[in-house]
């Protein structure tokens, strides 16, 4: 936190708060600008608690070692839930990906979360994603099934039929989603009703 009497004025402060806003997913740099405004207009009903929510968030949330959730513990709850099924893991691009199937509560294995899809366009090969890791998990012969649940973009495909090839070897049954997610769509955008009838009605990869 910068001091008031610290010789930086308000401007470079203001500009600090909306630089920052701007790098989040969706926030333009006017965007940023109208939210930075709206904080200083409430700072001890809105932006101070937000600070205080944010810090304590910081302080708290971790990635799960194994799957790669957000929660307080690792191994995650998911993770160590003794009623979720052990031999079915589903592999998701993201954790918002994680938390949309999850509310619309239509697995109950485990999950995988890669961090990512291949681009070539962006530079993100298999070193830069949680394949590794995943091979380990589906090689000690406790998954029987691995449900590739990736977005359904070009992107997403070629990420789907790689993990395929690699997991071929293991003898693990991998399956894909089937109809209900439209090229393009996002998991976690998708109403509960559309990933619970791509999630039924998937195949083999």
């Amino acid at each position: 936190m910068i001091p008031p009497d610290s010789g930086v004025n308000a401007t470079d402060q203001v500009e600090r708060l909306i630089a920052l806003l701007a790098k989040l997913p969706g926030m333009g740099r006017r965007s940023a600008r109208r939210a930075a405004l709206r904080l200083l207009r409430d700072p001890a009903g809105l932006m101070l608690p937000l600070a205080d929510a944010m810090r304590s968030t910081a302080e708290a949330v971790r990635p799960c070692r194994l799957c790669g959730n957000l929660d307080t513990v690792d191994p995650c709850r998911i993770c160590t839930d003794p009623n979720r099924d052990q031999e079915v893991l589903c592999v998701v691009e993201g954790v918002a990906d994680l938390w949309a199937l999850e509310r619309a509560r239509v697995h109950r294995g485990l999950y995988h979360v890669l961090g990512g899809v291949l681009s070539a366009l962006s530079g993100v090969g298999p070193e830069d994603l949680r394949v590794d890791p995943l091979l380990a998990r589906v090689a000690d012969g406790h998954v029987r099934e691995v449900i590739l649940a990736l977005p359904a973009t070009v992107d997403g495909a070629t990420t789907a039929h790689y993990l395929h090839d690699r997991l071929r070897p293991t003898g693990a049954s991998v399956t894909r989603l089937a109809q209900g997610v439209p090229m393009g769509g996002a998991l976690d955008v998708m109403d509960d009703g559309t990933l619970a009838a791509a999630l039924k009605a998937r195949r083999p990869a």
